[in-house]
C-alpha cells in the first residue's frame, strides 16, 4: 500500500507542479510539503480537502491512507 506522502508526490508530478507550487496553492510552506511527502508529517482533515482539490484527486483516497497510516503506528 502507498503512503499519503506517496501518493501526495505521485499526484503533484503527474500534474508537472513542484513543491513550492503545490504548498502555494495550498497555503502552506514549503517544509510542510516536503513533510508531508517523506511522511515526517500527516496533513489534517483541512489540508487534505485543500490537497485533493488542487492535486484533483478524491479526499476519499487520502483519508483512507491517513486512516491507514495512523493505525499501523498504533499497533
Amino acid at each position: 500500500m502507498r503512503s499519503i506522502g506517496q501518493t501526495i508526490k505521485n499526484c503533484r508530478e503527474m500534474q508537472n507542479m513542484t513543491q513550492h507550487e503545490l504548498a502555494q496553492k495550498v497555503r502552506v510552506g514549503l517544509s510542510t510539503i516536503e513533510k508531508y511527502e517523506s511522511g515526517e508529517q500527516v496533513p489534517s482533515r483541512e489540508t487534505i480537502l485543500k490537497l485533493s482539490t488542487v492535486l484533483d484527486i478524491p479526499a476519499s483516497e487520502l483519508l483512507d491512507q491517513t486512516f491507514h497510516t495512523h493505525s499501523s503506528t498504533i499497533d
